[in-house]
């Protein structure tokens, strides 16, 4: 699957971390021959209409404010040499406004910053980088500390799935225009608990290395079947990674091991009911990295 040049679409509120997810915009339009799109949402609440409401005035300075604000970041990002397309001004919930334009314009990745919020915040309210990178048609770069300078360390981590080899595909054509380092990793699990006797595992050192081992081999085997995949492809591979232990905490410590500027990760999409309950792989590497996170859906 290739999925540059495209049209990528900017979701900006002029918060810093919005700043930085400009520059990362701005950076992959030029290096992948890309449109950029711009879009500011000035939000008002879903039940909320001005003329119904009688709130006219407050409705157009809102709006006055949010075209503001969208033509000063336009500005910022014309100033610092970028090549905009196109700018759009929406009004509603930021969260939808922004999925349902990168469908309107078939945009082929979102890209937003994210503000940290703190866990218990988190688990409240939510955040429109969480919404869109459970919504989204298309894939959804995420940016939080810092922005990608490339050339890049770019990790891509892969399971098998469909979904893994979008996102290894997307990577390595990424890695090749950008001539940046392309790193694959495979998390293999082993068991917290072993079923015949649950005191087993703790217990007998050599059943935990048996066990420790046999995982270790299929991991290495699977990673290599997904290297051979994307070499195959035409990739370029700097180096493959086998860890064993829980997929998001091996992804996210690697990247921080290799200095990465960005991680690539696949995602299911998990229903809403799943996701809130059970969180993903994706979503809590995108909570957790210190680094960008694009997430690619199929």
């Amino acid at each position: 699957m290739s999925i540059f040049p495209t049209k990528i679409l900017l979701a900006t509120d002029g918060s810093r971390e919005a700043e930085l997810a400009g520059r990362t915009a701005a950076d992959l339009a030029s290096g992948t021959s890309s449109e950029l799109h711009v879009v500011h949402v000035g939000e008002v609440a879903p039940v909320y209409h001005p003329e119904r409401h009688g709130y006219l005035a407050r409705y157009d300075k809102i709006q006055e404010e949010a075209r503001r604000s969208l033509d000063e970041q336009v500005e910022q990002l014309r100033t610092a040499g970028a090549t905009i397309t196109q700018a759009h001004l929406r009004m509603g919930r930021a969260d939808e406004e922004i999925v349902a334009l990168a469908e309107e314009l078939g945009a082929g990745l979102i890209v937003m910053g994210n503000r940290g919020r703190g866990g218990v915040r988190r688990a409240l309210m939510g955040s429109v980088s969480d919404s869109v990178v459970r919504h989204a048609h298309c894939p959804v770069l995420v940016v939080r500390a810092d922005p990608i300078v490339f050339p890049a360390k770019i990790l891509v981590a892969t399971d098998g799935s469909r979904e893994a080899e979008l996102a290894s595909s997307s990577a390595a054509e990424l890695a090749e225009r950008t001539g940046s380092e392309l790193h694959i990793v495979y998390v293999g699990h082993i068991p917290l608990i072993y079923y015949e006797s649950p005191g087993a595992w703790a217990l007998d050192p050599d059943l935990r290395s048996r066990m420790q081992e046999r995982a270790g081999e299929e991991t290495k085997a699977r990673l290599d079947e997904q290297v051979r995949r994307v070499r195959e492809d035409g990739g370029e591979v700097a180096e493959a990674h086998a860890r064993l232990g829980r997929p998001d905490a091996e992804i996210v410590g690697l990247a921080e091991e290799l200095g990465a500027g960005l991680v690539v990760i696949g995602s299911r999409g998990l229903g809403p009911l799943r996701s809130a309950l059970m969180g993903s792989v994706s979503h809590s590497v995108v909570r957790h990295a210190r680094c960008p996170v694009m997430v690619v859906r199929e």
